[in-house]
This record gives C-alpha cells, sequence and structure tokens, in this order.
C-alpha cells in the first residue's frame, strides 16, 4: 500500500478516519494526564513493600459491605459518601505514607486526589484497586 491509497482510502471513509482520530486524542490525554497527577499509583507488589517498609496507611474507601467481604490486612475502612479528608482514621497520617483503595480503584483515584489537595504529602493509590491485589494472588483478611 502506498500513500496515493491510504489517502484514497480515507477519502472514502471518513467516518473511520475521524474515530481513528479521536480514539488517538484520547489515549494521548489519557497518558498526559497520567504522567501529571499529584499521586503515585502502585501496583500490589508495590504496595506491599510499601507497607512492610515504611508502615503505610492503608484506606479502603468500598462499602461497609464489600470490605467485610475481604480487604487487604490491616486496611482501615472509611466509606465514600462519609470521606473527609480530617477523618479521625486520617487525622495523624498527614506525614506518612497514604494508601487510597477500592475495589475497581476507580473511587479510591478520586480519593487520592482529594487527600492531596488537602496537604497529605505522601499520597499512592492502588492501580485496579483489591482486584488487582487479588489477581497477584496476595490475601485478604474478612471482617471488620
Amino acid at each position: 500500500m502506498n500513500f496515493e491509497e491510504l489517502l484514497a482510502f480515507a477519502g472514502r471513509h471518513v467516518f473511520y478516519v475521524i474515530a481513528l482520530v479521536g480514539i488517538t486524542v484520547f489515549l494521548l490525554y489519557t497518558e498526559i494526564a497520567r504522567l501529571f497527577r499529584p499521586f503515585k499509583a502502585l501496583r500490589p507488589a508495590s504496595l506491599t513493600a510499601l507497607i512492610n517498609r515504611e508502615n503505610a496507611l492503608v484506606v479502603d474507601f468500598s462499602a461497609t459491605a464489600e470490605f467485610e467481604k475481604g480487604h487487604i490486612p490491616g486496611s482501615k475502612n472509611v466509606v465514600m459518601s462519609q470521606f473527609d479528608p480530617e477523618n479521625k482514621v486520617l487525622a495523624n497520617a498527614k506525614a506518612m505514607p497514604v494508601v487510597a483503595v477500592c475495589r475497581t480503584g476507580q473511587a479510591s483515584e478520586g480519593a487520592a486526589k482529594r487527600l492531596k489537595a488537602a496537604g497529605f504529602e505522601q499520597v499512592y493509590w492502588l492501580d485496579g484497586g483489591i482486584l488487582a491485589w487479588q489477581q497477584a494472588d496476595l490475601p485478604l483478611v474478612k471482617g471488620r
């Protein structure tokens, strides 16, 4: 295929070209935004190391029922609807590593942004959430 054939294809299939350009721009934006977020993303193995080396506070933003079904050992549950960076669970943790987690990693990403904006110095986020933790065959504990 040469350049003239490619241009001819693009002329015949304008919708496909627009869709391809749109998807490409969206992917580039997403990746660039990841580079400039104010907190660090962790994978499960890195979280384990952070807990062991620096005694990180793991805050699980899952619903209470989900938290009780299984959570990272030592993590504290803060329900997202009642989340406040000045929460008693978080009150003395502004200088220590704090890791936001939830089931999938989506809700906790917003919580990590709020923690950083509230002045927490070392904020981390478990990319992929508890599901990624489980896929890495790491243990969960049940109950409170």
